[in-house]
């Protein structure tokens, strides 16, 4: 089975990659600038498919990106501090961001003749993105299951949708993948902020696996405030 993996170069996404990559054949990788704070994450993508020996596609969608406006990913809006699960986290929502990714590569496994897109979905994500829910990922796999009829057919695989970024880092871990290349942070710093949401989840994904994380943070122990701030607020 020839599968494309949407990678970000993010810890989730290039777990995935060597994922997809043990089990079958990748026949590239794919990122998108859609017009993001900084393409810090891309340049670790690029890593990734080097790595694992695939092609690397980069879409450029910055003129779509321009026109989903009011998300701290994209305009000049400041990335709130704090658990990924705060009302605050809201304003990090790209609007219909997987949903359009999507599409875009399913046309490209179709024109291939590829068998599955895969994307790192997962279960820390819910709360906050609904295009990263399993409904939407059942949802979009009916669609495109007609909008492709006749043409081609492509499974979506989302084996990460229903659970959470420790047990990524898990599979991770026994798959070797090398977390130090991988790039989680919404800023755009030379070291991960350890503030923002994905950086808190990032650290607190480690400690629940009971692994080191090889990441360096600017601020590394912001995240044990952040996570007893919001189990006080959910007790």
């Amino acid at each position: 089975m020839k599968t494309l993996v949407v990678c970000s170069g993010g810890l989730d996404s290039v777990t995935l990659a060597y994922k997809i990559a043990k089990e079958s054949p990748i026949d590239s990788l794919v990122s998108f600038d859609y017009g993001q704070r900084h393409t810090t994450e891309i340049e670790y993508a690029k890593y990734c498919a080097e790595k694992l020996t695939v092609p690397h596609d980069i879409v450029d969608i910055r003129s779509i990106g321009r026109l989903l406006g009011g998300s701290a990913l994209t305009d000049d809006v400041d990335v709130p501090d704090g658990h990924y699960e705060e009302e605050s986290m809201r304003v990090t929502v790209v609007p219909n961001r997987n949903a359009i990714m999507l599409s875009i590569v399913f046309g490209v496994a179709a024109a291939r003749a590829c068998d599955a897109v895969a994307i790192a979905v997962h279960g820390g994500d819910h709360f906050i993105y609904p295009d990263c829910r399993p409904d939407f990922i059942e949802s979009f796999q009916k669609m495109q299951n007609r909008a492709l009829d006749g043409v081609h057919s492509v499974q979506l695989l989302a084996p990460f949708v229903n659970v959470d970024k420790a047990e990524i880092v898990r599979q991770g871990a026994e798959l070797g993948v090398p977390f130090i290349d991988t790039w989680s942070c919404y800023q755009g710093n030379e070291l991960h902020c350890g503030r923002c949401g994905t950086c808190v989840e990032r650290r607190e994904a480690f400690s629940i696996a009971g692994l080191e994380d090889p990441t360096q943070y600017l601020d590394p122990d912001f995240w044990k405030q952040a996570v007893s701030k919001h189990a006080k607020k959910e007790g």
